[in-house]
């Protein structure tokens, strides 16, 4: 049975409906704009038109063409994220800073996906990721109290956004829930041994195709057993992400086999992503170079490096960041059940 198309989200009765959810969303940032100030961040916004959109493999940018007075064209990008320009000004002296804004992401709509939604990025030089985490549990119970709710609830799962999260790292929660020794297969140059995780997937009874690699095998633990046993009852910090899946992240200086990475998970969403930030400029452009080798391998295309970038790393302190789907977390604070619903005017092109 085909379900009737929603009507247009401007027409009168659909916009009623949706309101509160959209006024809620408002307080909401501007109570997230107060908690940062608060704490001396200084808000900042970057270009949304950069070179580079962001280097992950997995990422789809819009590009478009700046025109210069005397015909030159040069390629642009909307950013995926702020990450790159707010590290440039973490390299020109800011210390404390935070970006409340649109960043868009191509190939990408759902409930819980939308070309243009709103992140929330913030940086601290000098600061421990560790403190990162605590931020993330302030946030919940923010958004939670702006709100005016007691449980977060989404797709039959729910939390109390007021405990405290639990802390896992995906060692453990890769033991636990499925009888995976992750660590087994990482050396602790960060070299991965595919084989053997392979032989363990098998062995739990998890599906795997003939040419996933490494990186592929463990992103269907957690699809397939880790993510759906997370965030219940209270939310969930993964951290200690393994060292082929940094990022952005600098290793653990405990242990070479894991990042200092963590995601935040609350209802099975996840909502941030943080990192202990690297500033090896030569290993960040590996990790790019090798990204970009594999998205051209699989999709056919790559995204140019931002130099600028990797040179402002030489200058940029010690850090950490964290990037939070702020729509998400709207969403779940105000109940709505996709992010489209907490989005004033959303992107053309959905079943609106």
């Amino acid at each position: 049975m085909i379900s009737a198309p929603r009507s247009p989200w401007w027409t009168r009765h659909v916009h009623a409906d949706r309101r509160p959810a959209l006024l809620q969303r408002n307080r909401l940032r501007g109570a997230v704009r107060r908690w940062f100030e608060d704490r001396d961040f200084l808000e900042v916004e970057t270009a949304a038109l950069q070179r580079s959109p962001g280097n992950e493999m997995g990422l789809s940018a819009f590009s478009t063409v700046l025109h210069t007075a005397d015909g030159r064209e040069t390629p642009l990008y909307l950013h995926t994220s702020p990450e790159f320009a707010a590290k440039k000004l973490l390299a020109a002296g800011e210390r404390r800073l935070m970006v409340l804004g649109p960043v868009w992401r191509n190939g990408e709509r759902g409930a819980l996906h939308a070309p243009e939604f709103t992140m929330l990025e913030w940086y601290r030089a000098n600061e421990p990721y560790e403190q990162l985490m605590r931020d993330c549990a302030a946030l919940l119970a923010l958004a939670a109290e702006t709100a005016g709710a007691k449980r977060f609830r989404f797709r039959g799962r729910e939390v109390d956004p007021f405990a405290e999260p639990e802390r896992l790292t995906v060692a453990e929660a890769c033991d636990r829930f499925a009888s995976v020794d992750l660590l087994a297969t990482v050396s602790s140059g960060g070299e991965t041994d595919r084989e053997a995780l392979a032989a363990q997937l098998r062995a739990a009874g998890i599906r795997q195709a003939p040419d996933d690699t490494w990186g592929d095998l463990f992103t269907r633990i957690l699809v397939e057993r880790v993510e759906p046993a997370i965030g219940n009852g209270r939310a969930t910090i993964l951290m200690e992400y393994p060292a082929p899946e940094a990022a952005l992240a600098r290793r653990s200086a405990r242990d070479g086999r894991v990042s200092e990475r963590f995601e935040l998970f609350a209802c099975g969403v996840e909502l941030a992503n943080a990192f202990g930030e690297l500033t090896d400029a030569a290993e960040q452009r590996r990790r790019f170079e090798a990204e970009m080798r594999e998205r051209e391998r699989r999709f056919g295309s790559r995204y140019p490096l931002d130099e600028d970038f990797l040179a402002a790393l030489a200058h940029m302190p010690e850090a950490s960041g964290a990037a939070l789907g702020f729509d998400r977390l709207a969403m779940l604070a105000t109940g709505a059940s996709r992010v489209e619903d907490v989005i004033w005017t959303p992107v053309p092109g959905g079943d609106w």
